[in-house]
C-alpha cells in the first residue's frame, strides 16, 4: 500500500520535512523524557519563554515539573568536551498560552561543541530552510548580543536599568528610549549610538558602515567581524537569503553571547522560528563547549491565514481619539474620503493610498495588531502598559495627552495605615507593577466604572486611574497624589507585518513624523 504525505495534517508534514533536512546535514535524533526535576528549570527562569511551569510530586518525593523547554534538558545530558555533537529533536513542551497551560509541538536542533563561523553558518542556512519548508515568502533576521552588549558597557548602567534599555529596543520604541536614557543621565553618544541600532534594517552590506561607525570597543568589532564572516559562510552555501539585520532582537545578556535570529512566515502573526548562540548557559552548568540552535513552533501553522492584498490594514480606535488620530493619517496622505460617509461599516479601502481603516473597541487595537489582523493601529500607552501586546512601539502621536495616577482623599494618610494598602483600579497590572517597583505589597480591587466612588464609600484607600483635567476627581474631593507615567496615543505594529511590509511602514511613519 502506497503512503502520501498528503493525508498528514500541515504540521505533522512539516515535522517529517523538518526531520529528513536535519538527518540530510548529518544531526541525530535526542529524545528525552517528559518531566524534569523542577530544580532546572527554577534555576533558569531567565532563559525560558515564561516562568510558568506545570510542577507535580515525583514518586521519590522530588518536585518534578513537565518539560517547558528542550534546550535545558539537553545541556543538562551533554557531555562536555566530547567534539561536535549535532542533535536535533520533535518534542512537546508545556507552556502558558494566554491564560491555558496548552501542549506545544516543536521541532529543533542543537549544535554543542567548537562552533565557529562555519557551524554558525549551517545553523543559519537550516533555519532559512526549515522556514521555506513552512510556507513562502519567509524572513529571517539576525541579531548579535555581543554588539548590544559592547555598546551598553560603555555606560555605568545597573541591570534594571539595562533591563528598561532593552525593553524598549525590543519595542523599537525609540521616544520612549530616548526619555529613559536622558532620564538615567547617560551620554548622548550613547543614546544617538542605541537609537539608531533599535531602527536599523537590512542586510548586512546596507548597514555595515553604519555599525563601523558605532564601534568603540574591541567586542563590537568583533561582532561586526563574525557577522561580516557569516555574511561571506551563506554566500558560499547558496542560502536562500542576504544576511539580514534587525538589532531590536534581543534576548537575555545572562545567557546570549553571540547572534541571535528569529524566523517568519507570510501569513503567521508571529516569530515561528528562534534561536541564537547561548554559551553562557553552558557556563552555568560547568561546560567549556560553545552552543547554538534553533526551535520550530509548529502549533503556529494553525494560525496561518491566506495573504490576501498588499494594502495595510490600520485598526483605529472607536471614538474622538480615533478620529483625531485618522486626521493625522489624512494630513500624511493617507486619506479615504468614505470613511466621512454616513453608514454603519465598519471597514474602510483607500486603494489608491494602499490603506484599509477599521474601526474596534479602544482595548482591542492591540489585540487585532498582535494577532496580524491589523497591520498597524493606534492604542493608548495605558492599554499597552495592561495587557503588554508583543508589538512594536513606532511612534508618540501626542494625542490624547493625560496621566496614569494615584488619587486618594485630600485627608488620607498612608503612615500608620496598619493593613495592606487597598487600591481600587480598571488597570490592575499596572497598578500592581508600580507598587512591586516600590516593594509594597497592596490589596488590588478591580473595577469597570465610577472608580472615584471605592474611596468614598471606603471600599479601597487609593485609586489607580487616568487624569485628564484633575475635575472629576476634584468634585469628588479626592486629589492626585503620584503620577505613575504619562499617557498618549502611540503607532504600533505587528512584527511580522513589519518585516514583510517594512517599506510601506517605514513610509508612513516617516510622513507622519514630519507632521509631528
Amino acid at each position: 500500500m502506497d503512503f502520501s504525505i498528503d493525508v498528514l495534517r500541515s504540521g505533522e508534514q512539516a515535522t517529517m520535512r523538518l526531520r529528513a533536512l536535519y538527518r540530510q546535514f548529518g544531526y541525530s535524533e535526542y529524545r528525552m523524557s517528559r518531566f524534569e526535576e523542577y530544580e532546572l528549570y527554577a534555576d533558569n527562569k531567565a532563559f525560558l519563554k515564561s516562568g510558568d511551569i506545570i510542577t507535580f510530586t515525583g514518586a521519590g518525593g522530588k518536585l518534578m515539573a513537565l518539560r517547558p523547554d528542550v534546550t535545558l534538558s539537553i545541556v543538562k545530558s551533554t557531555k562536555d568536551g566530547g567534539g561536535l555533537q549535532k542533535l536535533y529533536y520533535n518534542e512537546n513542551v508545556y507552556r502558558p498560552d494566554g491564560f491555558e497551560f496548552k501542549e506545544q509541538m516543536q521541532v529543533g536542533l542543537e549544535c554543542i561543541g567548537e562552533i565557529d563561523t562555519a557551524i554558525m553558518g549551517e545553523v543559519l542556512l537550516l533555519a532559512q530552510r526549515s522556514l521555506a519548508i513552512l510556507g513562502e515568502p519567509i524572513k529571517l533576521y539576525v541579531s548579535h548580543m555581543g554588539f548590544i552588549s559592547g555598546l551598553l558597557n560603555t555606560e555605568d548602567l545597573t541591570s534594571e536599568q539595562t533591563g528598561e534599555v532593552l525593553l524598549r529596543v525590543s519595542e523599537k520604541n525609540i521616544s520612549e528610549l530616548k526619555r529613559i536614557c536622558s532620564g538615567y543621565g547617560l551620554n548622548e553618544g550613547f543614546i544617538q549610538s542605541i537609537t539608531t541600532l533599535t531602527g536599523l534594517h537590512g542586510s548586512y552590506e546596507e548597514v555595515a558602515g553604519q555599525l563601523r561607525s558605532m564601534s568603540v570597543n574591541a567586542a563590537m568589532d568583533s561582532a561586526i567581524e563574525e557577522l561580516e564572516q557569516l555574511s561571506g559562510v551563506l554566500s558560499k552555501l547558496g542560502a536562500l537569503m542576504k544576511l539580514n539585520l534587525d538589532f531590536s532582537i534581543v534576548n537575555d545578556l545572562s545567557y546570549y553571547s553571540g547572534i541571535i535570529f528569529q524566523g517568519y512566515v507570510r501569513g503567521i502573526p508571529t516569530k515561528i522560528l528562534s534561536g541564537g548562540r547561548y554559551d553562557k548557559l553552558l557556563r552555568k552548568f560547568g561546560k567549556r563547549s560553545g552552543a547554538i540552535g534553533f526551535a520550530v513552533y509548529l502549533d503556529l501553522l494553525e494560525r496561518q491565514a491566506a495573504a490576501t492584498d498588499q494594502m495595510l490594514n490600520i485598526a483605529l480606535p472607536k471614538g474622538r481619539l480615533g478620529e483625531a488620530a485618522y486626521g493625522v493619517f489624512e494630513k500624511a496622505g493617507y486619506g479615504c474620503p468614505a470613511i466621512y460617509e454616513e453608514s454603519r461599516k465598519l471597514v474602510f479601502e483607500s486603494p489608491e493610498h494602499g490603506v484599509r481603516y477599521f474601526w474596534v473597541k479602544p482595548s482591542d487595537v492591540p489585540i487585532y495588531v498582535e494577532r496580524g489582523a491589523a497591520d498597524i493601529g493606534v492604542a493608548g500607552k495605558d492599554i499597552l502598559l495592561e495587557h503588554s501586546p508583543d508589538v512594536y512601539e513606532l511612534l508618540d502621536l501626542g494625542l490624547g495627552k493625560c496621566r496614569m495616577c494615584v488619587a486618594a482623599e485630600k485627608t488620607f494618610s498612608p503612615e500608620n495605615l496598619g493593613r495592606t494598602l487597598r487600591v481600587a483600579t480598571k488597570f490592575p497590572n499596572i497598578a500592581r507593577s508600580y507598587y512591586d517597583r516600590q516593594g509594597h505589597g497592596i490589596d488590588i480591587i478591580s473595577l469597570n466604572g465610577s472608580i472615584e466612588l471605592a474611596p468614598l464609600l471606603g471600599l479601597s484607600d487609593v485609586i489607580v486611574d487616568i487624569v485628564e483635567s484633575g475635575k472629576t476627581l476634584l468634585e469628588n474631593d479626592l486629589e492626585p497624589v503620584e503620577t505613575i507615567v504619562d499617557i498618549s496615543a502611540r503607532l504600533i505594529a505587528n512584527k511580522a507585518s513589519y518585516k514583510f511590509s517594512h517599506g510601506a511602514v517605514s513610509k508612513l511613519c516617516r510622513e507622519i513624523a514630519k507632521l509631528l
